[in-house]
């Protein structure tokens, strides 16, 4: 378990800056809550995860053996061994407290999105207004349930212009994966 360095630590920053936007700030400056000082959070490298966790959390870790250590705070997402940062479904709830741009599905739709599916039009029911083409989406049902995220394939604008099969937000990760991946996370 390490620090990120600056390369990393930029990977990181602009993906999740992808979903939250200015909101990023609240999760860097978090206060913590937990242990005797309790500090605030930070960004952990650990066997090419990247670990959001509290600073007491940390101290206290690091008197586990690394190849002891299993896992530390909330596992946001991983580096690839071609180096670039992908965002896993553990955070989710980071990025649904803290998004920039939602979309909301229809009932019938939401078991299509956690088989994996991209969201067409026709499962859309809202959108957050502003959203642009490209931007990272957090993918709500009609309660408020964080069901997944993705990247918007349309703005807002285009969104009401396309046709029903079109797609509106490419799939990134969902709550399914929980059970499809089972052995991976």
């Amino acid at each position: 378990m390490r620090p990120l360095d600056e390369k990393e630590t930029t990977l990181v920053f602009e993906k999740l800056f992808k979903f939250v936007g200015p909101n990023l700030k609240h999760i860097i400056e978090r206060p913590a809550v937990e242990g005797p000082d309790p500090g605030g959070y930070c960004f952990r490298l650990h066997k090419n995860r990247v670990y959001y966790a509290s600073e007491s959390l940390v101290r206290r870790a690091t008197s586990i053996a690394r190849p002891k250590l299993v896992s530390l705070g909330l596992p946001i997402g991983k580096i690839t061994k071609s180096g670039q940062f992908r965002l896993t479904i553990h955070s989710l709830d980071l990025l649904a407290a803290h998004a920039r741009n939602k979309i909301w599905l229809k009932p019938a739709a939401e078991m299509t999105f956690l088989y994996g599916n991209s969201v067409t039009k026709s499962m859309l029911a809202r959108i957050t207004e502003n959203t642009k083409a490209g931007d990272g989406v957090v993918v709500l049902s009609m309660s408020d349930l964080s069901l997944g995220f993705g990247v918007a394939a349309r703005s807002t604008q285009d969104c009401r212009k396309a046709e029903t099969n079109a797609v509106v937000v490419h799939h990134q990760a969902d709550n399914g994966e929980y059970l499809r991946n089972e052995e991976e996370l």
